[in-house]
């Protein structure tokens, strides 16, 4: 269908799953920023849940490293989707802005680098200005630069900033984080290795969404304070299946084992065309990759 429709694949390309990948999923240590949160009261805790929403619950998202290196065995290069056994799924926009929940993106306004943008220094004093904000923006900003786009292990890196920068003129940087996500599930497939650098917590939770079975209690969605990401933490769930283990299950996976529509998501425009294209381009932070919405509108 995507071929028939025209897309992103160079001509003579075919889509198949290559070799396997010794992928790392090494992630920052997170606890001092949950000891922050803790520390807060609810006065603070308001105050950034209404600026930022559900962000802090990502601290709380274990990674279950045997599951993200299985999942990765199964990304499609050439669709930049997921490819278990017959079954074809990739994370959407939709979803991703329905995880956190933020009151402050557009979704016609994506983030792109600026020709000519403020200096580093700037940027990170308007991040961090004094005022009643400061400490909220600052500890976002944090999950942003150590959980969200970890590009550099306990570093702060200038473009992070400058997309977090953004966000007051009101950007969506869902697009972003799925281009990274999608971009570097790529990079580590082509080379056979390599680090994972995007968030490997709301890719887990995409996938438990739609592969883990849960008694669906249909309710929950239309409460303004439901959060699927505290939801999904609240899960019990196995943590001891091992890599290879996991690998035999995705290989096998049957169109009636996939929860095709999370039970949490209640979809409203779903981005399945971009003007008389059947594919487009998602821009991340550091480069682009191809967004196959023929896929997602399945």
């Amino acid at each position: 269908m995507q071929l028939k429709k025209g897309d992103s694949l160079a001509e003579g390309c075919t889509s198949e799953l290559g070799n396997f990948t010794r992928i790392n999923v090494t992630q920052n240590e997170l606890q001092k920023l949950r000891d922050i949160w803790a520390s807060w009261d609810e006065k603070a805790r308001q105050l950034f849940y209404q600026n930022y929403s559900d962000l802090p619950y990502l601290l709380d998202l274990k990674v279950d490293k045997y599951l993200f290196r299985a999942m990765a065995q199964f990304w499609n290069l050439a669709y930049s989707c997921f490819t278990f056994g017959k079954v074809d799924l990739v994370p959407t926009v939709e979803e991703y802005t329905a995880f956190l929940r933020c009151p402050k993106v557009q979704v016609d306004k994506v983030y792109s680098k600026a020709a000519s943008a403020p200096t580093f220094v700037k940027k990170l004093m308007s991040i961090t200005g004094m005022n009643t904000k400061r400490k909220v923006d600052v500890f976002a900003l944090s999950i942003y630069d150590l959980v969200i786009f970890p590009k550099a292990l306990r570093h702060m890196d200038e473009a992070v900033v400058d997309v977090f920068d953004r966000l007051d003129k009101g950007i969506t940087p869902m697009l972003a984080i799925l281009a990274e996500t999608f971009r570097y599930l790529s990079v580590c497939r082509r080379a056979s290795e390599g680090r994972f650098i995007g968030c490997a917590q709301l890719l887990l939770a995409w996938f438990h969404s739609h592969f883990w079975k849960v008694d669906k209690v249909s309710y929950w969605v239309f409460s303004e304070s439901y959060s699927p990401l505290k939801e999904i933490i609240a899960m019990s769930r196995r943590d001891d299946i091992s890599e290879e283990n996991w690998i035999v299950l995705l290989r096998n996976l049957q169109e009636e084992d996939v929860e095709w529509r999370a039970s949490w998501f209640v979809p409203d425009e779903i981005l399945y065309q971009c003007g008389s294209f059947d594919w487009v381009p998602l821009l991340g932070i550091w480069g682009a990759v191809g967004y196959a919405l023929l896929l997602v509108l399945r």
